[in-house]
């Protein structure tokens, strides 16, 4: 025996998850990923209008099954990642929010900070879902990820998704927008189990 733990172990030594938690809001069940999401979930990852301020173009089937494993390998590597929107009076996939490690070319200051990341289908666009996710992980992420801050990052234009950023206090500007590189990088210092806003 050498000694080294494997990815399962060491996350069950430091009490994280290696797989995602189910959590609940109202209207939402936040789950692992399934192999069943992925129709929908490239579907998604197709629709211009969520692709324009996110990966910036339409996602091959292929590239879209690959994140979708990168979802799950987030979970058994590190402790944390993302989880499926599931709506309770459907059943049906709706998007997808968490946290993650892409190893971008960030400042050093943020490097191995988690990354909050959101992306809805067009249709639950507008009806809140958004807020209610967000505000769920966020409090998952304060009481396990045992970071100081977590980031996120967003373009500039894409205005929806920097008011709901804004809003759950990722209000430290960590890398300003630009005419040459048009993405946000903002902060938020990790909190207590006080209420966030609605």
């Amino acid at each position: 025996m050498t000694g080294s733990l494997n990815s399962d172990e060491r996350c069950a030594a430091q009490g994280r998850a290696y797989s995602a938690p189910r959590l609940e809001t109202e209207r939402l069940i936040l789950r692992s990923h399934r192999t069943e999401d992925f129709p929908a979930c490239a579907a998604m990852w197709r629709d211009p209008q969520v692709t324009k301020y996110t990966i910036g173009a339409e996602s091959p089937p292929q590239r879209t099954w690959q994140r979708l494993l990168a979802y799950c390998g987030h979970w058994t590597l590190l402790g944390y990642g993302y989880w499926a929107v599931e709506s309770k009076s459907t059943g049906r996939y709706i998007g997808e929010l968490g946290f993650a490690d892409f190893h971008r070319e960030l400042p050093a200051s943020v490097h191995g900070l988690p990354e909050i990341g959101w992306a809805l289908a067009v249709e639950a666009h507008g009806q809140g879902y958004a807020s209610e996710a967000i505000q769920k992980v966020l409090e998952w992420g304060d009481t396990h990820l045992g970071v100081p801050e977590t980031i996120c990052i967003i373009h500039r234009e894409n205005r929806p998704s920097v008011h709901l950023a804004r809003k759950f206090g990722y209000a430290t500007v960590i890398r300003a927008a630009t005419d040459l590189d048009p993405v946000l990088v903002l902060s938020r210092p990790r909190q207590g189990r006080q209420s966030l806003p609605e």
